[in-house]
């Protein structure tokens, strides 16, 4: 026989006695778990609350010289975090329907479209729409910010839409997240007869309907919440409420966002033996309104993983508490990290006019009852 060939045959047969012999004892071959571990995929993700622009945000942005309004330098300080996240939301709360419908601030908001040009140089990827001054300029002024929001690439927009599905689903790293939004209400206002679903309102057999549609098309399921009452410090019972009903139809993680204020954390319990995660509001982001509970929000953050098993969890859950600055003139408007926060920028800051107790003391103090790790640091950064 030719030696070749007879080599072949003895390696054929080595390799059959070892797989015989591995199935019938269970015998299997030994496993790097490292290397199992190192192939799990990740997706980091990143909050914030409310972005409410107010007249006097408006005005403090307009250049005299440019005749433009420049949004970029009130997110440069938190742009070295959003910029590195996997994805980032937002709950932009005020449409930005284009200067023919007028630019305004409270009580019936229209921001500049270049607003939406700061968020994409910023880094945020996800634009909730839903809230309850969607239908500030009525539903041409939705149609009109859709209209621009579709000319961004980056840009999920969720809340909201001209047709269609209420559903989103973004694939980053392998991993698939679907998201949902819905909002309490519309100031009143009334969605159109012939496009009832142009904004998603808080309606329970609904959100039942479209969870059990989404929930198995997603790895993570992502729910966005305007709800409760403005500037309570604790979630109501209708926040309570709704977060568990969520929680029983197992959804990942619930983002807050209405009371204009911080509140809480949870971690509830599923029907599926995992856990979801809360915070009921993550406070303003940007605004002008002069309470100092008002004046700090959160950046919620934590990573979305999924094994090399398929299994998935959710990880370093936390909040970056975040300042809104502007001066006693009511400029430079400008989000700070408060661990980036000091004392120089605090004595500038435009609420000591109105006697509002500010301190780092009362900051740090707000942090306490949140039921949430704090991170004071960049969680991009490696050497932290």
């Amino acid at each position: 026989m030719n030696k070749k060939i007879s080599l072949f045959i003895a390696s054929v047969i080595t390799l059959v006695t070892i797989l015989v012999f591995s199935c019938g004892t269970g015998l299997s071959a030994p496993t790097d778990d490292k290397n199992n571990a190192a192939r799990a995929q990740t997706v980091s993700f990143v909050a914030v609350g409310d972005n409410l622009f107010h007249d006097s945000v408006l005005r403090s942005s307009y250049n005299e010289e440019t005749k433009e309004y420049d949004f970029f330098p009130i997110y440069t300080e938190i742009k070295k975090i959003v910029s590195k996240a996997d994805l980032a939301f937002i709950n932009q709360e005020t449409v930005m329907a284009g200067e023919r419908f007028g630019y305004s601030g409270y009580p019936a908001f229209n921001s500049p479209q270049s607003l939406a040009l700061a968020h994409a140089d910023t880094g945020f990827d996800i634009i909730n729409i839903a809230n309850n001054h969607t239908m500030d300029k009525g539903a041409s002024g939705i149609i009109s910010t859709l209209d621009f929001l579709d000319t961004i690439p980056q840009f999920t927009v969720i809340g909201a839409r001209k047709e269609g599905k209420s559903a989103r689903i973004i694939t980053r790293n392998n991993i698939s997240l679907g998201f949902l939004s819905y909002t309490y209400g519309l100031n009143g206002n009334v969605l159109p007869k012939d496009n009832p679903n142009l904004v998603s309102l808080i309606d329970k057999d609904k959100i039942k309907e479209e969870i059990e549609e989404l929930r198995p098309l997603c790895d993570f399921l992502i729910v966005s919440m305007h709800w409760g009452e403005e500037y309570k410090l604790e979630p109501g019972k209708d926040q309570t409420d709704m977060a568990h009903f969520l929680a029983e139809e197992n959804v990942d993680l619930i983002i807050g966002h209405h009371p204009h204020v911080l509140q809480r954390a949870d971690k509830l319990h599923r029907p599926d033996g995992k856990e979801t995660y809360v915070f009921y509001s993550l406070g303003n982001f940007v605004s002008h309104q002069r309470e100092r509970e008002r004046i700090i929000g959160g950046m919620m953050f934590l990573t979305f993983v999924k094994s090399a098993k398929g299994e998935t969890s959710i990880e370093d859950f936390g909040m970056i508490p975040l300042i809104t600055h502007y001066n006693q003139s009511f400029n430079n408007t400008k989000i700070y990290p408060l661990y980036e926060y000091t004392e120089e920028l605090l004595a500038e800051h435009g609420l000591k006019n109105f006697g509002a107790g500010l301190s780092m003391d009362f900051f740090y103090g707000v942090t306490k009852r949140l039921h949430a790790k704090i991170i004071m640091h960049n969680p991009f950064e490696k050497d932290k």
